[in-house]
Formats: C-alpha cells, structure tokens, sequence
C-alpha cells in the first residue's frame, strides 16, 4: 500500500505541475490546440490499447460493449447539463445595454491567445479522472503483484502533464481563477493517487470480470469526450494541423505503453 501510494504521489504530480504552468503562462491559441489535440491521441491509444482491450479480455465483448456505451451516454448527458449551466451564466439582453457594451468592449481587447473555451478544459478533467482511474487502478495491481509498473508509470507522468497544461489552460481562458484552476487539478491529482493504493490493496486479488465493467465504462466516456468536445475545439482553433498533432500523441503514448 505504501509503495502504491508512492508510485501514485509521482504519476499523479505531473497533473499539479501541468495545471500551475497551464493556469499561469499565457499559450497562443494554435499552440494550445496542438497540444490540445496531442493529448487527444494520447488518450485514444488509452482507450483502445489499454481501457477497452483489458475490458474485453477480463469480461467478455457483451461486457466491454454495454460498459463502453453507458459511459458514453453518462459523458454526453452530463456535457449537456454543463453546457447548458455555462450558458445560463452568460449575461442576457435584460441586463442593459451598458453591461453588454461592457462585454462588447472586454472581448474586443482581450488578446489574441488561448482561445480554446473553458467547456474544454472541463471535458479533459472529466477524460483524465475518467481514464486515470482504473489506469491508476492498473498500476496499483502491477505494484501490488511485484511486477514493476515502472513503464506505466513513466507512461502515465508523461500524458498527464500535457492533458493538465491543456485543460487548465482552456479554463484560464474562459476566466477561472488560478485558485480554482490548481484546486480541481489537485483534487483529480489525489483521487488517482488514491486510485493506486487501492489498486496495490483491495483490488489486487479482484475479479477480473469484476474489473471489466469500469475499464469499459471510463473508455467509452474518453471516447465521448474525444467526439465531443476535445477534438473539435482543437481543429476549429488549430485548423488541419492538428491532424499531425493527434497523431504524434498517438504514436508516443503507445510507445510508452508497450514498453
């Protein structure tokens, strides 16, 4: 449990690291979105190589299917719910001309950087806890098992910093506060930590099939995500490029998972 809490104290520090970097230094809006879409193909090689395959192989297709699919309607309901509250804080013609002059004048000056909306950075927290979790659970297992987890954990630091600079960066541009931003990052980065103790404890000597229903369900909410929000918001703002991007984050987070 102590070394699982170790491993997951450094897996997940990447998360604080990327969100206090994100949150403070100004990105311009084509450099964000490639990283945006970078973290994008990182998170398909965890989807495909990592959540739904172990799903598939430790609970059966009927498994991985359904849970794929009821986490992709809990993702695309809650995005709704989220949006809809967003829009419901906008300012409306009710208020006076004077505040939408206001708002009118403030979009005019603001500067021509991060540009990737806040909804995103919302939705890459949502996909990293998502994904973290039973990839956190995993490594906890690997640890727990004595079978290292070294490369795992090597995988897992180098995705998560990216996806936090990203998400926290997409959240400084919709207005958050540095408090804020730091605070919901740290809280994910704790929750995964947690994630691998438990998964060098309790679940060590779990069901497999027990296992398949998370795994399935987290991959079908990356991949809800993924559709979306996150890719989208990366091309409308980084153009056909960030095809090369999604591609590069792709090729090294399954290098990384295959060592």
């Amino acid at each position: 449990m102590g070394e699982g809490l170790v491993f997951g104290a450094i897996g997940s520090s990447a998360l604080v690291l990327g969100a206090v970097v994100g949150g403070r230094v100004q990105i311009p809006k084509r450099v964000l979105a490639a990283m945006l879409a970078f973290a994008s193909g990182a998170l398909i090689t965890a989807l495909a190589f990592e959540l739904f395959e172990d799903s598939h192989e430790q609970g059966g297709l009927w498994r991985a299917g359904l849970g794929l699919m009821a986490g992709a309607v809990v993702f695309t309901v809650v995005s709704q719910r989220l949006d809809r509250a967003a829009a419901g804080d906008r300012p409306d013609e009710d208020h006076g001309s004077d505040k939408l002059d206001k708002d009118a004048a403030s979009q005019a000056e603001a500067p021509s950087h991060a540009s990737v909306t806040g909804s995103a950075g919302l939705a890459l927290l949502a996909a990293v806890t998502l994904d973290g979790v039973p990839e956190n659970i995993a490594l906890g297992v690997s640890v727990g098992e004595g079978t290292g987890g070294v490369a795992l954990l090597a995988a897992i630091f180098v995705s998560n910093f990216p996806e936090a600079l990203v998400g926290s960066a997409s959240m400084r541009a919709q207005g958050r506060s540095q408090g804020f931003i730091v605070g919901v990052w740290f809280g994910c980065a704790v929750l995964l930590a947690v994630a691998v103790a438990v998964g060098a404890g309790p679940l060590s000597n779990a069901d497999p099939k027990t296992l398949s229903w998370p795994l399935a369900f987290a991959a079908g909410a990356v991949l809800a995500s993924l559709a979306d929000t996150l890719m989208p918001e990366a091309y409308e703002d980084g153009g056909p490029a960030v095809a090369l991007s999604t591609a590069a984050g792709f090729v090294l987070s399954y290098v990384l998972a295959t060592l």
